[in-house]
């Protein structure tokens, strides 16, 4: 049974489909959830993908997030042949070990180019980029979906992608902070331990989030950082969110969780929503679609606080005043600065 919320609600959901369904269109319009989030699920061409994403907002009271994960190489969400598909952010932490100009250069006309591939669907959030910092033995879920392995080339890479998404007018999501880059297993499946040192995280992990934390949105990690909170994953911990996200870090935008059907986490759904928020999370996401466990969270949410509502819909007044992009004159420059890597390749070999 679905209940009225009498005001915006801080979940991020997903759909089941490629439109929404009666229910859905029900659910939301009495929810009012902060936004919706998409997946190759719901993905067909970019008409459907207007369509879709014009019938959420038409449900919703005031501006409304409308995300995907449109990193660039494995994760990306819009297919070929309607989408250009950016690559994974590994190539541009190459180059700038090489032409730092040159990579910078390619990294704002590519997210220029994503940003514009997601403002013709209606999308104005993009939940990129990966600040993580991999290492060795870490599990590939990372892997090239991080610009390097060398904390300072993230930091300068990702303030960048942050600048170019936001001055293209989607609104960037770091993530995954405190840091992903240790984890050993797929928190998609099960839960991260990273019993690394205090200060091996401070000067490593968090280097790159500081750099780019005047970012609008950031994203959890479901990690547990024994050394900081032995008994909560960051999604869930008061301390991570508070003393080391919020303080260290001095991020002050708004926080969303990791999905919170994930593998990683336990207990029942609607639990770990209202203890995301508890922790110190602004804004809860769950991905699947799945109108049960979507309905049980729900049940657990109440109102967005004031302040918090009012930080969200500054985010869209900034939008408003973001610059329009050439998209032909963007991408030939994108295929010009490609084109002089390639040429560089056989000389750095």
């Amino acid at each position: 049974m679905i209940t009225g919320s009498h005001g915006r609600t801080p979940v991020l959901y997903g759909c089941s489909s490629t439109k929404l369904s009666s229910n859905e269109r029900a659910f939301f319009r009495d929810q009012q959830p902060l936004g919706l989030i998409l997946f190759a699920r719901n993905i067909e061409n970019p008409d459907q993908v207007k369509a879709l994403t014009d019938s959420f907002c038409d449900l919703m009271d005031g501006p409304t997030m409308v995300a995907i994960d449109q990193e660039g190489g494995r994760v990306v969400r819009l297919p070929e042949p309607f989408w250009r598909q950016p690559p994974a952010m590994k190539l541009f932490g190459d180059m700038e070990k090489y032409d730092p100009v040159l990579a910078e250069s390619a990294l704002k006309a590519n997210c220029q180019l994503i940003a514009m591939d997601l403002q013709r669907c209606g999308i104005n959030t993009n939940c990129a980029p990966v600040l993580d910092v991999p290492i060795d033995a870490a599990d590939t879920i990372i892997g090239d979906r991080a610009f390097s392995q060398d904390p300072a080339i993230v930091a300068e890479l990702g303030k960048i992608a942050v600048d170019a998404f936001w001055g293209a007018g989607v609104l960037p999501v770091i993530k995954h902070l405190p840091g992903h880059g240790r984890a050993l297993v797929d928190s998609h499946k099960e839960l991260p331990v990273v019993d690394a040192a205090l200060d091996d995280i401070f000067d490593t992990d968090l280097l790159p989030f500081m750099a780019a934390n005047l970012s609008p949105l950031a994203m959890t990690a479901h990690v547990t950082y024994p050394q900081i909170d032995p008994d909560n994953p960051a999604t869930l911990s008061a301390v991570v969110i508070g003393r080391i996200i919020r303080m260290k870090i001095g991020f002050s935008g708004l926080l969303l969780s990791d999905d919170i059907s994930m593998g990683a986490l336990s207990g029942d759904v609607g639990d770990r929503a209202a203890r995301a928020l508890q922790a110190g999370c602004d804004i809860v996401t769950h991905c699947n679609g799945n109108m049960p466990e979507m309905q049980a969270i729900a049940g657990r949410m109440a109102a967005v606080e004031a302040a918090t509502l009012d930080q969200f819909y500054n985010l869209f007044l900034w939008l408003d005043q973001t610059r329009d992009f050439e998209y032909d004159l963007t991408l030939a420059r994108w295929e010009s600065l490609l084109a002089e890597w390639q040429r560089l390749q056989p000389l750095i070999s």
